[in-house]
């Protein structure tokens, strides 16, 4: 697959059941690839990111309406592009992961974190979350 670049800060947002948690900048060196990901120190993260209100409230509403169109249960996290020379016109949703990553560097855990949810009450919310499906 091809794709057109899509320039601008790299933003990414978690819903967890029905509830889109927060804004996370990722700043890497470069391009966002395996080693900015998982490598302690390999990105920064800005949680929340500075951005404004309009662009925060557009990727909470953004991310939460992509989880339930795609049917998705537990968690999802879906990842957005924003040029900020063209305001709300410059946000794109990239895409939506369905099983995020749940390592030290993960954006997931540290968006809970965020709004005051453990790591422990993250994971046990997944969990029991998943078990009321059966």
């Amino acid at each position: 697959m091809v794709e057109a670049y899509v320039p601008g800060r790299e933003l990414t947002t978690t819903v967890m059941g029905t509830r889109a948690l927060c804004v996370t900048e990722i700043v890497s060196d470069g391009w966002y690839d395996y080693h900015a990901k998982y490598a302690p120190g390999g990105s920064h993260h800005v949680v929340p990111a500075d951005v404004p209100a309009e662009i925060t409230e557009a990727c909470l509403a953004h991310s939460t309406a992509a989880h339930d169109a795609l049917g998705c249960k537990g968690i999802s996290r879906t990842d957005f592009r924003w040029d900020d020379t063209r305001g709300l016109a410059g946000l794109i949703a990239l895409e939506t992961n369905t099983q995020p990553g749940m390592t030290p560097t993960s954006l997931s855990p540290e968006q809970a974190a965020h709004v005051g949810i453990s790591f422990p009450e993250f994971c046990d919310w997944i969990v029991e979350d998943a078990s009321c499906d059966r």
